[in-house]
């Protein structure tokens, strides 16, 4: 197809590996001698890439996605295989790799372009354009060495993005630099996509994905098992993170608004062995302090079909969970959640006494479970997540028996746009006056 800029057949990568310098010394210079393992990054990939595509690649740390990338941009060769490319690339891969420290900024503007090919004049008819987007001042002056690690980051990206490419491939560095200089950063990505630019995106913000991608693909060891929707693509990888077998068939509950207290139960049973908090991302400077009368002893988020979740959408119906044992005998306790923000403000929280549900009383040996069902419409971002188990005393006053603050590191994301802070699902009506 004459709209196809890259065509991928067959991709293969293998590493030699070597248990220590001497085998591979000896295996260099003597011929037939093998002490080598072979990795294979990359296993019979195939990819075809249209104009106008933005293509979120997923995948845990050492999937592929990184080697894909340099054997696209050509930083590495392929074992076996085919690559076809139509088109000029610019890759923000390892931002600056084209720069000579000794070298003043305003010098290595150039010698970036010379190195992506471009003539004199092309990079003098950009030349102000670079400098107006780094925005780094009379330090354009000075040598690269001089510079701080935010304001080289920001003349690499100025160099990179600005070169008008047909293919722009970019992975994990769009958080470069100050907010401000991420927000120019975010609308140059926006400008590239408006023009109908080939774009290949990866990332560990799923969030970015569901934003900016109309497709999606998941590398797992090396192979490419999934190509499709990027909605569909995130929520699959939203499985696989945290173990769950992603060809796994999950039935939702047809209507969100409308939840079976009976059903959530059966589907996540007290009796399950398993420690629920392992399955999650947690946090090792958590807080845990209190009297000890009763403990948090497990705590983890959940679908409504039981399955743990580390990310989640912020008009999904989640279930927050968290098992409280009891040391003493304790009288109407009360079960709490909290979410914050990573400067520890709180962004959203709730607890039995607010929501008014009787607890009852609990004996020394007793476990109890509390979970939260509901939809957390905050925006999206990653949060801490704490549980925590009080009371109020004879006085009146409230009793610390546990909390565990900070203790999961979570991630919510969107597939609509929200402005500010909480996410409004509003019905909107328009009547026109005469």
């Amino acid at each position: 197809m004459s709209d196809t800029v890259i065509k991928i057949t067959n991709l293969v990568k293998e590493y030699k590996m070597y248990k220590s310098k001497k085998d591979r010394l000896f295996e260099t210079i003597l011929p037939g001698y093998e002490k080598h393992s072979t990795f294979k990054a990359l296993d019979n990939l195939n990819l075809e890439l249209r104009k106008g595509e933005v293509l979120g690649i997923l995948g845990k740390n050492g999937a592929g996605k990184s080697t894909l990338l340099k054997m696209i941009t050509g930083v590495a060769t392929q074992t076996s295989g085919t690559i076809e490319i139509n088109g000029k690339i610019s890759s923000l891969l390892e931002l600056g790799a084209a720069f000579n420290s000794d070298l003043t900024g305003y010098e290595n503007i150039y010698q970036h372009g010379q190195v992506m090919g471009l003539t004199d004049e092309e990079i003098k008819s950009k030349e102000q354009e670079i400098i107006d987007f780094a925005d780094i001042g009379e330090h354009l002056s000075q040598p690269v060495k001089t510079y701080s690690s935010g304001m080289f980051a920001r003349l690499a990206f100025a160099c990179a993005i600005n070169v008008d490419p047909d293919i722009l491939i970019v992975d994990e560095v769009l958080s470069v630099g100050d907010m401000a200089f991420q927000l120019k950063c975010f609308k140059k990505f926006e400008q590239f996509k408006e023009k109908g630019k080939t774009i290949i995106f990866v990332t560990h913000n799923v969030n970015d994905v569901l934003t900016n991608c109309n497709r999606a693909i998941i590398l797992e060891n090396g192979r490419k098992t999934f190509d499709g929707s990027v909605k569909d693509g995130v929520n699959r990888y939203k499985k696989i993170i945290v173990g769950i077998n992603p060809d796994e068939e999950i039935t939702e509950t047809e209507n969100k608004d409308e939840i079976n207290d009976n059903d959530i139960k059966e589907k996540i049973t007290l009796e399950n062995a398993e420690c629920w908090k392992d399955k999650f991302n947690q946090n090792p400077n958590m807080v845990d302090y209190g009297n000890k009368e009763a403990e948090v002893i497990d705590y983890g988020i959940f679908d409504l079909s039981g399955n743990p979740v580390n990310i989640f959408d912020n008009g999904d119906t989640i279930v927050f969970k968290s098992k409280v044992k009891f040391n003493e005998q304790v009288k109407d306790p009360i079960f709490t959640v909290t979410i914050k923000d990573f400067a520890g403000k709180d962004i959203a929280g709730t607890n039995s006494n607010i929501e008014k549900v009787l607890t009852g009383s609990y004996e020394k040996g007793d476990i109890a479970v509390a979970e939260f069902v509901q939809k957390v419409p905050v925006a999206p971002g990653k949060y801490t997540l704490s549980f925590s188990c009080t009371r109020y005393n004879v006085n009146g006053e409230l009793e610390a028996l546990n909390r565990k603050y900070d203790a999961l590191l979570i991630e919510i994301i969107t597939t609509k746009n929200t402005v500010g802070l909480v996410r409004l699902d509003s019905k909107i009506t328009v009547t026109k006056l005469k």
